[in-house]
């Protein structure tokens, strides 16, 4: 056995768990499936890596011994290298990696895996079977990508038994839970507002327990039973996520709720669904599974997309509109938020919120509604819905930068509810208004339509547009200019690190800025 050659395969697999962090970081942001990895990798992996990976076997195997030294001075480069660009990427990205047991155990195939193969170099240093593991080592070290999807395609099985016992666990925990309501809310957007503004609401008269965060995928509902229901919860509200066709139904299976609340239906996800009908029929998967448990379900008359699809007799229905059962109406604003009446069939209540913008209004509406057919008293409905906070990084006011002010919406990721973010800018009277934002994403054939109108409700309402992403931002750009925005007044940038650069010197007291969207880092280019 060659030490050198064996050094270089030690080296060569040490580079390629350091490489694993970005690639596994890009696998998570799209949760851990193959094909919408692939088309990450397929747009941002270089293809010179490639033709180098190649050459570097093809010395290996050509001249031998002659260039062991000089390759494993190299490979130790590589290593130096990737070992920084963990550590950097970790440190700067938007979405940093979160090690999470599924991709520890995702290492761990990784490092048996490169183990494995440089131990049969080991074993067998002079044979055919040794040179054409040496050849692999080095491959799977130059293209992290193949090594990457190898190790998820050997986890899939552990992954799905893992995943089957959490579930069966879940359901056995709801079991004993007799007494327990559970809601469930989904929607193409508003969905997390609405479940913790209920959540307040409901707290008022119950022991309430929610999914937190984001969590909306069935792991994240499952991973909440687990570790926060208590044998005194009541009510429990379950958000709903989606980006397939099922994906509500299979949570649905799980926890089979007896209130619904439908926010919305609009153009999200669509590169993964493919058309607006097709996240209606999801979203009323919830729909379905509440009517066949006889309870009843919420909907939104104010989502154009969900309402001219639906049969509101079927359903009870809230909004804006005179003829809905539950209601907002005469409705004012101001900095500090709002003030609207309320009403909830025969009872009307007058509510103030800190919460800003008009779909604010009429997602406490929805949940106010739901709050008060379970027997919520509206003058505590009153009192909670005054003692609502934003939600983190929505619509979320903040002091900012040299005494500047933030409207934090980076986890608004919807066409409506951006421009509806842009009005709120907007009423800031009187202050110079600044919008950084990096646009819409997944939205199918519609993406640039709505990116072209964010750009030039922009240019109505802001002084300052500071886009993120030289390429992705193309269509907001255009929306701007379509309006004749001033050129000295839109930027474009590669981060948000530089647009803080731009935006820092210009900022003062008078001064508000917009963040709208604040995309993965698999998206930003």
């Amino acid at each position: 056995m060659n030490i050198i050659l064996f050094l270089c395969l030690i080296t060569a697999a040490l580079s390629a768990l350091f490489a694993l962090v970005r690639q596994y970081q890009m696998l998570q942001q799209n949760s851990y499936f193959p094909s919408r990895y692939a088309a990450w990798v397929k747009e941002s992996y270089s293809l010179p890596l490639c033709a180098e990976c190649i050459a570097f076997c093809a010395s290996s195997l050509l001249f031998g011994q002659e260039l062991y030294a000089v390759q494993l001075a190299f490979l130790a480069a590589v290593l130096a290298v990737r070992t920084v660009s963990a550590v950097r990427t970790q440190k700067k990205s938007v979405k940093k990696l979160v090690f999470t047991g599924r991709i520890k155990r995702l290492f761990a195939a990784a490092v048996i895996l490169l183990a494995v193969f440089t131990a049969v170099y080991a074993v067998f240093p002079e044979t055919l079977a040794g040179e054409i593991f040496t050849v692999i080592v080095f491959m799977l070290s130059f293209i992290s990508p193949l090594l990457t999807l190898l190790c998820r395609l050997l986890t899939a099985p552990a992954e799905k038994a893992i995943a089957s016992w959490y579930v069966n666990d879940a359901k056995r925990i709801l079991k004993e839970h007799k007494n327990l309501t559970v809601i469930g809310v989904t929607g193409s957007y508003g969905k997390t507002s609405v479940k913790f503004i209920l959540q307040r609401l409901l707290s008022e008269k119950y022991n309430v327990v929610a999914t937190p965060h984001s969590f909306n995928t069935p792991m994240g509902v499952v991973r909440t039973i687990r570790e926060n229901l208590k044998p005194q919860t009541q009510i429990f509200i379950c958000e709903m996520g989606a980006k397939n066709i099922g994906d509500i139904k299979e949570i649905c299976d799980i926890v089979h709720p007896k209130y619904g609340i439908i926010t919305s239906v609009g153009p999200q996800h669509l590169e993964t669904f493919g058309s607006v009908d097709n996240v209606y029929k999801t979203k009323f998967e919830l729909a379905d599974e509440v009517i066949k448990n006889g309870g009843e379900v919420f909907v939104s008359g104010d989502s154009a997309e969900l309402i001219k699809r639906t049969d509101p007799s079927l359903y009870r229905v809230y909004g804006t509109d005179k003829s809905f059962e539950f209601r907002a109406r005469d409705i004012s604003y101001s900095k500090n938020g709002s003030e609207f009446t309320a009403v909830l069939g025969k009872e009307e209540i007058r509510l103030s919120s800190k919460l800003l913008g008009l779909h604010s209004i009429i997602n406490i509406t929805g949940a106010a509604a739901l709050a008060f057919t379970l027997g919520t008293e509206p003058e505590d409905i009153k009192f909670a819905a005054a003692a609502l906070k934003p939600t983190e990084h929505r619509l979320e006011l903040k002091p900012y930068i040299n005494g500047s002010t933030l409207i934090d919406d980076a986890y608004n990721a919807n066409p409506e509810g951006c421009i509806e973010a842009v009005r709120v800018l907007a009423s800031f009277d009187g202050m110079k208004k600044v919008i950084v934002t990096p646009g819409l994403i997944e939205l199918g054939s519609k993406e640039y339509e709505c990116n072209f109108a964010l750009g030039a409700e922009a240019a109505e309402k802001c002084d300052i547009i500071i886009l993120v992403g030289k390429n992705r931002s193309k269509p907001i750009r255009e929306g701007a200019e379509s309006k004749g925005f001033p050129q000295e007044n839109l930027f474009t940038v590669s981060s948000f690190r530089e647009a803080m650069q731009i935006y820092t010197p210009m900022a003062d007291s008078g001064t508000v800025v917009l963040f709208e969207n604040d995309l993965p880092d698999n998206y930003l280019n």
